[in-house]
């Protein structure tokens, strides 16, 4: 208990960095979702930090800690790494302060955030591309550091980052007029669940606080259930604000003696979600910011009639992502497949397939062919998009009835992944 205590941060220090983020960070609308709350049949909130002028909560973290440190302490500027709103964070904290900043950011990072942590730094700031994921940029500026005796703005490991996000805990907590019953919070590295659960467990302890992972990065709980820190080997880094391979030593802390659980949401369900809340409310999130709201369904039976809040983490999404999210949605609901079709050599083979196996609101969205001569068959990769999930199986009762099938790539990651 002593080594959680330790972590464990101070309403005071919470309500403290709440005035000194006044000067740069916007007070986030809680906002009623008539949408969300009449599908779930519960009062569900949407917490806004979609809003921010960084279009992230994540400003909130890195000016506290940054105007928390003393000139001597920023006279050699700060560093960071980040894969795309901590950097935005740091970069308009750096232009607002007068504080040389650089900035590490995996290769992979969309060009939106990292022109964003551009613009926001202006002159002050510094990117450099490292790496693949977080943690490769991570090692490379904490090399850059201690080289050049820089503090490094951690972006979740950190006390000080820790208290800047738990004011929005504050703000939820002071501007709700009914007692929440249900709060979702998204998980990285654990430093936005670490301050806000801190405040609900003193000022609503009832309240049931519940940590949202991708599921193609579950760090958080893969540590929970081993009772240690656990660095993940591989990850899927689609979720980019929240796919981490380790969490923080003092965020695990933290988050084991607050948190209620941790729920694990697929990727595609996210990008479901985005679109949903694009098509519905005209709300824009990165995929991020769509956890702890495509994380409901797995908790639609106990939060039916209950106050839900769940966190908008951010909105720094990349118009060239758009087709990847509407390609994972479909195939996450069953309604975009690939096969390798294998057609007979003959005329007439293709007139066939269209007119006698696809069904009549089948679609083709996808194909691949070259004839191969001296051969009775030729193999085609098609991309088929159905109206109803439930249509794949007479579809591939009609392929391998009439001959045609060859293989199914859905269910071939590996094979899928290299021929798609």
């Amino acid at each position: 208990m002593d080594t959680i205590t330790q972590y464990l941060p101070k309403i005071a220090d919470i309500k403290l960095a709440q005035q000194r983020i006044q000067e740069i960070a916007l007070r986030t609308p809680v906002m009623h979702n008539f949408n969300l709350s009449n599908a779930f049949g519960a009062n569900v909130y949407l917490k806004r930090e979609d809003m921010q002028p960084v279009r992230s909560y994540k400003l909130r973290g890195a000016y506290n800690k940054m105007s928390s440190l003393s000139p001597e302490e920023l006279r050699n500027g700060v560093v960071c790494a980040s894969a795309g709103n901590h950097a935005q964070g740091v970069a308009m904290s750096c232009h607002k302060m007068g504080v040389k900043g650089t900035v590490f950011m995996p290769v992979p990072t969309p060009k939106q955030k990292i022109n964003q942590v551009k613009m926001f730094g202006k002159s002050e700031v510094e990117v450099v591309l490292i790496g693949d994921t977080f943690d490769d940029a991570y090692a490379e500026a904490m090399r850059y550091c201690l080289q050049h005796q820089g503090v490094f703005v951690h972006p979740f490991d950190d006390e000080k980052v820790i208290e800047g996000q738990g004011t929005i805990g504050l703000e939820i907590y002071e501007d709700t007029n009914t007692t929440i019953d249900y709060l979702f919070l998204p998980v990285g590295g654990g430093g936005l669940a670490s301050g806000v659960s801190t405040v609900f467990k003193n000022l609503s302890p009832k309240t049931k606080v519940i940590g949202v992972e991708p599921a193609g990065a579950p760090a958080m709980h893969t540590s929970f259930k081993a009772g240690e820190n656990v660095t993940l080997e591989k990850i899927d880094k689609f979720v980019d604000g929240a796919a981490v391979k380790r969490v923080g030593d003092k965020t695990l802390a933290i988050c084991k003696e607050n948190l209620e659980s941790i729920a694990l949401v697929e990727e595609g369900e996210i990008c479901s979600t985005i679109i949903q809340l694009y098509n519905e409310d005209a709300i824009v999130v990165e995929p991020a910011g769509a956890l702890t709201i495509a994380v409901l369904k797995q908790f639609e039976e106990e939060i039916k009639g209950k106050n839900v809040v769940c966190l908008v983490s951010g909105s720094n999404n990349d118009i060239t992502r758009t087709e990847e999210i509407r390609e994972r949605s479909l195939l996450h609901q069953g309604l975009k497949h690939y096969f390798i079709v294998r057609f007979p050599q003959r005329a007439g083979a293709l007139k066939e397939f269209v007119a006698e196996i696809l069904g009549q609101d089948d679609d083709i969205v996808h194909f691949e062919y070259t004839k191969k001569v001296s051969r009775e068959k030729g193999p085609a990769l098609v991309g088929v998009e159905l109206k109803k999930k439930e249509d794949l199986e007479p579809l591939l009762k009609r392929m391998k009835e009439k001959n045609f099938f060859g293989e199914y790539l859905n269910i071939k990651p590996d094979l899928y992944l290299y021929m798609v």
